[in-house]
């Protein structure tokens, strides 16, 4: 069964608070990156414990979405999704409050275990809002919100910590969940999750699930293995200074908006070849950065392209398991938020035990490889009998 649909200005505003939430949990998942050094110093740690801190958020995401999402399949989603944001609230406020490295890692572990269910349940939610033929518009749109991250949400933060402390843009984190989850309280309507149009996958694939389970952990990991540790490269390797740092963290986060843009108008039409497309993107540009990173002029177009990729590929992914769903999308949105979130707890702990090995540059050759890999999963399917290709839209070329 199917339920009536809210209103338009009602639809448009929960739309608009899940697009907020998945700003901020985006924000808060990747901000230590780009206070990295100020955590450090403030908690006497190492760089690399830092890094931890992505990893262990990473590692939590994916044990914990699958087990999540089938505890909570049968709750409304207004229920579920105003008690992820009341958890990303309170860890939110405890990790502005730490003292201790360690107080720091339980808070963020606790946002990760909001993190892990939401993106479980955000994408059918919100598609399930609106009319079937709008789907690709409705991902898009939620993936636009994540990618804002980068564009505004880490360049802002970092910016903040620096001018006042570390702790600073983690309390404004907590002010922007507390305006979703107001929102989705009052307006999101009750109901069962099973009742959405978006409940189940349209293509339903079980070979595709897995290739693109794979491809996607393969991409997180290799992304991860280096972006975690990007301040470092573009100081030490490239020379730029502190506030230049800044400056291309904005351009990163421009062109991963722009890449998710454009692959929100493809998504329909190509959705196998989109994500393909993004993946090689993201090998060549990440081993670019290995191989011209010395030269600053280069270190930027690369960068770029890495950044032009790495939206789009998470966008893909979660638009392929609308599609390819064995069965309900709730529990493959899980999944694929699992194993993508198991691929950056992997490239980050990659990351970290290359840089002491290889410095900073060898962390971007480790993570283009991997990217590589990714790649080679995807073409594989193509070419192996019993492939899927005959099952795509018939649009895709």
């Amino acid at each position: 069964m199917v339920t009536a649909q809210p209103a338009p200005w009602r639809r448009q505003a929960v739309l608009a608070a899940l697009m907020l939430a998945a700003f901020t949990f985006n924000t808060a998942e990747n901000l230590p990156i780009g206070l990295l050094e100020l955590i450090s110093d403030d908690l006497r740690v190492s760089l690399s414990a830092v890094g931890y801190l992505v990893t262990g958020y990473g590692v939590t995401v994916a044990v914990t979405s699958l087990p999540l999402a089938h505890v909570t399949r049968s709750m409304p989603r207004r229920h579920v999704l105003t008690g992820l944001l009341a958890a990303l609230i309170t860890s939110s406020l405890v990790a502005a409050l730490a003292t201790s490295y360690w107080l720091l890692l339980a808070a963020r572990l606790v946002t990760a275990l909001a993190q892990a269910l939401f993106w479980a349940v955000m994408g059918p939610v919100a598609v399930g809002l609106f009319p079937p033929e709008v789907r690709g518009r409705v991902v898009a749109a939620l993936s636009v919100a994540g990618s804002l991250a980068l564009v505004l949400g880490i360049p802002a933060g970092t910016w903040l910590g620096r001018q006042s402390d570390w702790p600073v843009p983690l309390a404004v984190l907590a002010g922007l969940g507390l305006v979703s989850l107001v929102t989705i309280a009052v307006l999101l309507p009750t109901s069962r999750p099973e009742e959405g149009h978006a409940a189940y996958g349209t293509r339903p694939d079980a070979r595709r699930f897995g290739t693109v389970l794979a491809a996607g952990a393969l991409s997180a990991a290799g992304a991860f293995a280096g972006y975690t540790y990007i301040v470092k490269f573009l100081g030490d390797v490239s020379g730029f200074s502190p506030n230049a740092v800044s400056a291309l963290f904005v351009a990163f986060g421009v062109a991963c908006l722009a890449g998710v843009s454009v692959t929100g108008a493809l998504l329909d039409r190509f959705p196998q070849s989109t994500l393909t497309t993004a993946v090689a993107a993201q090998a060549v540009g990440m081993l670019g950065l290995y191989a011209t990173g010395t030269d600053p002029p280069a270190a930027v177009v690369f960068l770029v392209l890495m950044g032009g990729a790495l939206g789009p590929v998470f966008m893909a992914t979660q638009n392929e398991m609308l599609r390819c769903a064995p069965g309900r999308t709730d529990i493959a949105l899980a999944a694929n938020s699992g194993s993508y979130n198991a691929g950056i707890a992997a490239g980050a702990a990659v990351g970290g035990l290359v840089l002491p090995l290889a410095d900073v540059r060898g962390t971007f050759l480790a993570g283009g490889l991997l990217t590589v890999a990714a790649c080679v999963v995807l073409l594989g399917e193509r070419v192996l009998p019993g492939g899927v290709v005959q099952q795509s839209c018939p649009h895709e070329g």
